[in-house]
């Protein structure tokens, strides 16, 4: 008697319709993100994303979808396609949950929102286009509607101050000399004039005349005013009403808010208390790892006198000019190119550059990575600030960050995902920082394999590194559920790792700003960790790195518990 399995099923072209149709009508809803990934559609939109219409039709969207996507029997469903539906039911139900909170009533912050990004949009160097004079002209229609957006935000701000829910005072203190930075009497001094400063050759004299005269026009009578009137309304009014409390459970349904946050973040169901001792656990682990570098380079003080010594020994700072910085980077790339090719068969086509970061935003910027176009229009850029060359510390761990932000980190991941042209658009764009996070952070581990690391100061930035995103665990939950304050949380992060004072208060500010977000890093790595050695240990012979990298990246970013059952299928057709 023979028995045969049925056939795998093929990918459905309904469901496929489904999912571009969402994507397609999402960047109408969110047109700056469209702008981001290269949609260019909607350069000219800028949502009043604080009213309540907007709201209504966020979830008015995301309902409509979740109701199609349930006509669709998933058991039926082919393998690809089960794990597409599961990623899009996740997304859906959360952004339902999330509209369920009174985030709204903070519109912006010190770290995030429009009024920052408004700025590296129309520098003129960031992700809005200025190629053409229709590029020109779109611009100056997201500007006009910002005035519009900010008398919204304040309204919000005002209901915020009613209800109770608003926010700790030092975060409003950092928003006021941001806004007041870029109210510019002189038009031509503004970061807005950036782009007609710098014409490319495509615009014609008579347009460039032309939009000359109504950036500055735009710059005077909107952009100016705008961040005027934001800022004396949160200096005179707001201001006094800011709360003394640093964690959001402080705030009217603020508890809710945070556990909303953790699971945003985290993309799992972990408990704060559970991820707290997790955090005290790592900290206890990697300070254990320190003690043994300290002692290997012969440093006879405790602990905080060997952070001392790495940030202000002029050994550690050999540079002059950030050139050389840049050039050290590069020269990472070329010292693990040849062993990158064992641990990834797979790399992006996407190009890409080490940058420094722009100088009107360097002073308040970490290092980052800003993703580039799967066309090949825009690489994928590492960015570094560099305020001061001849203080710039090689022991901040310029290889591990080389490793996080850039190769095989952020880069690697991003760019594959974006050019995988099999999975849905939501998929290639899609976002979720516990697994692009947690994977860069894991990547870091990934030096010595690499051939770096051969320096014990390296391997002490990489453990800074490490300590760092083990010590938010500590701090964002011991804030937000704890009442642990804004001074012991910078007490805690100054005593655990090598960090002065001023770098550690803008960390912990940005957490009481961005409630669970500093989760999603230790965690994501550490279940990719635990993967790995999971599908080592049931693989034994059989288990090939590369093959476990290719297979992860191949997948897209996605929640942590679904990218679990999806390797675990791919471990099962190794054995």
């Amino acid at each position: 008697m023979s028995t045969t399995t049925a056939p795998p099923a093929a990918d459905s072209p309904a469901l496929a319709t489904l999912f571009d149709k969402y994507w397609d009508e999402r960047a109408r809803l969110y047109p700056l993100e469209a702008t981001s990934q290269g949609d260019n559609r909607y350069n000219d939109q800028l949502p009043n994303d604080g009213t309540l219409a907007y709201r209504q039709a966020q979830q008015q969207f995301f309902r409509q979808y979740l109701d199609q996507l349930k006509k669709f029997d998933r058991a039926k469903l082919s393998e690809n396609d089960r794990v597409s539906y599961d990623i899009f039911l996740y997304e859906m139900q959360m952004r339902l949950e999330g509209l369920k909170l009174n985030s709204w009533m903070m519109p912006f912050t010190q770290f995030s929102g429009l009024p920052i990004s408004l700025a590296q949009y129309g520098a003129g160097s960031g992700n809005q286009p200025f190629k053409t004079t229709q590029d020109y002209d779109n611009w100056l229609g997201r500007v006009r509607a910002y005035p519009v957006w900010a008398d919204t935000a304040i309204s919000n701000f005002r209901r915020g101050m009613k209800a109770g829910v608003v926010m700790p005072r030092p975060l409003v203190e950092k928003m006021l000399p941001q806004l007041q930075a870029m109210v510019t009497p002189d038009p031509t001094k503004s970061i807005f004039y950036g782009p007609v400063a710098k014409f490319p050759a495509g615009v014609p004299a008579a347009d460039q005349q032309r939009l000359t005269a109504a950036y500055q026009q735009a710059i005077k009578e909107q952009v100016v005013p705008t961040y005027q009137k934001l800022h004396d309304f949160l200096k005179n009014e707001y201001l006094p009403k800011a709360r003394t409390t640093t964690g959001i459970s402080a705030v009217p349904g603020g508890p809710d808010m945070y556990r909303y946050a953790v699971k945003f973040w985290t993309t799992t169901d972990k408990k704060p208390e559970e991820i707290y001792q997790t955090g005290l656990a790592e900290v206890k682990r990697i300070r254990q790892e320190m003690e043994k570098i300290k002692a290997e380079v012969g440093f006879k003080g405790d602990l905080n006198a060997f952070f001392a010594y790495l940030n202000t020994d002029p050994k550690f700072m050999p540079f002059k000019t950030a050139d050389e910085v840049l050039n050290n980077y590069r020269s990472i790339q070329a010292k693990i190119d040849p062993n990158l090719k064992k641990m990834f068969g797979r790399v992006p086509k996407t190009g890409f550059e080490v940058r420094q970061t722009e100088a009107f935003r360097a002073a308040s910027a970490s290092a980052q990575y800003n993703r580039g176009l799967a066309d090949g229009s825009r690489p994928g850029i590492f960015y570094v600030p560099i305020l001061d060359p001849a203080k710039y510390n090689v022991t901040r761990g310029m290889e591990s960050l080389f490793l996080h932000e850039a190769i095989p980190g952020h880069h690697y991941q991003i760019a594959l995902q974006q050019e995988n042209e099999q999975l849905p658009k939501f998929r290639r764009f899609g976002f979720y920082s516990a697994f692009s996070e947690g994977w860069a952070l894991y990547t870091e581990s990934l030096g010595k394999e690499l051939g770096l690391y051969t320096d014990p100061y390296q391997r002490m930035g990489a453990l800074n590194g490490e300590m760092h995103r083990a010590i938010r665990l500590v701090v964002d939950v011991g804030m937000h559920t704890k009442n642990m304050t804004r001074e012991q949380a910078i007490q805690y992060m100054m005593a655990n790792r090598s960090i002065d004072e001023q770098a550690a208060t803008a960390e912990i500010e940005r957490y009481m700003a961005w409630p669970g977000q500093a989760l999603a890093y230790k965690t994501g790595q550490m279940k990719i960790i635990g993967l790995r050695s999971k599908y080592q240990q049931q693989l034994g012979a059989k288990f090939k790195l590369s093959a476990f990298h290719d297979e992860l990246l191949e997948n897209a970013a996605m929640p942590l518990d679904l990218a679990e059952k999806t390797m675990d299928a791919w471990a099962a057709t190794q054995k």
